[in-house]
């Protein structure tokens, strides 16, 4: 049994505004989507998150989505996979969002097994930065902290 914080919502559900039974967009630059087809690697990743007073969610690719279309999160993490390619399939959902976003946001961070930028790397427009495998603390907390300062 998941315990309740405060607004009512466990830690990894959300608890969805209703009108008129339509979901409305939730914009919470506090919120970090994590996502991977791994769920260790999700974990840890979240673990790091949680070190910048932030609050993940953990999911799936499939189930990301899903989660893009009600809620606008200030960064989201894609572990890549071998290949970098994953989570191609949220890319059009995260360029939708900062289209409507006027600050860009939510901000992109791709973790791969390549080093580079997401340019040298042919990676899409939608990455604002590349982080190297392993992912330790000291490579991607400061990078999530700057891209929410910006």
């Amino acid at each position: 049994m998941c315990p309740l914080n405060r607004e009512g919502e466990t830690p990894r559900h959300l608890n969805f505004v209703t009108r008129d039974s339509n979901t409305e967009m939730i914009r919470d630059p506090s919120r970090v989507l994590v996502v991977g087809r791994s769920p260790i690697n999700r974990v840890v990743i979240s673990k790091i998150v949680e070190r910048s007073g932030l609050k993940p969610i953990s999911e799936s690719p499939d189930m990301a989505a899903k989660i893009l279309r009600s809620l606008s999160p200030g960064v989201v993490v894609l572990d890549g996979g071998a290949d970098n390619k994953d989570c191609d399939s949220l890319m059009s959902s995260i360029d939708a969002l900062r289209r409507a976003s006027s600050k860009s946001l939510p901000a992109v961070i791709l973790l791969s097994t390549k080093n580079g930028t997401p340019e040298s790397l042919g990676l899409s427009s939608v990455i604002d930065v590349v982080v190297a495998k392993p992912i330790t603390p000291e490579r991607l907390q400061p990078v999530i902290d700057r891209l929410l300062s910006r």
